[in-house]
């Protein structure tokens, strides 16, 4: 691959990256701020609401699923540290992008098989909103799709992290 989509692919991982760091963010502030309101609720003011418990299951189920792209960003994925270290140096270059090879391949298939589980979602509604778990079950898809370009974008990259974190 030439220098230019090396640096454009880069760009892209980080840019993405990026994004999804503050999705994650933004969806793990408002499970904390549903489940405060369902507490208050549920002990203070009596209003019978039952939607926030479910409603923060699915947003932790999308903030996780979406933070598992942002560890394969900064490669912090299972990587066989211990026996990394071991190793000679071509052997683990070679352990390094077989454990690559095959998380790339697992998050395809995942993506693959999370398109049909969404699918089948439409078919099957949530308990209390009434609405498809398509929308849930999104998150199974979307977040291996994003992960797998993340692992392909650092594969590309090197073995490195692909942002070098500063040391005191």
């Amino acid at each position: 691959m030439t220098e230019a989509k090396q640096t454009l692919m880069y760009t892209l991982a980080s840019r993405l990256n990026w994004l999804v760091e503050r999705v994650c963010a933004l969806l793990v502030g408002l499970m904390v701020l549903v489940i405060w309101f369902g507490v208050v609720e549920r002990y203070f003011l009596h209003l019978g609401f039952t939607w926030t418990e479910e409603f923060s299951r699915y947003v932790m189920i999308w903030a996780a699923l979406l933070a598992v792209s942002c560890g394969a960003y900064y490669r912090e994925h299972i990587g066989l540290n211990i026996v990394k270290r071991r190793l000679p140096e071509q052997g683990a270059s070679i352990l390094a992008v077989s454990l690559d090879l095959i998380s790339l391949a697992f998050f395809l298939f995942l993506t693959w098989y999370g398109i049909g589980m969404a699918r089948a979602g439409l078919g099957q509604y949530a308990t209390i909103f009434g609405i498809t778990m398509v929308v849930p079950f999104a998150a199974v898809p979307v977040s291996a799709a994003l992960t797998a370009f993340q692992i392909f974008a650092a594969m590309l990259h090197g073995q490195e992290p692909m942002v070098k974190t500063i040391t005191n």
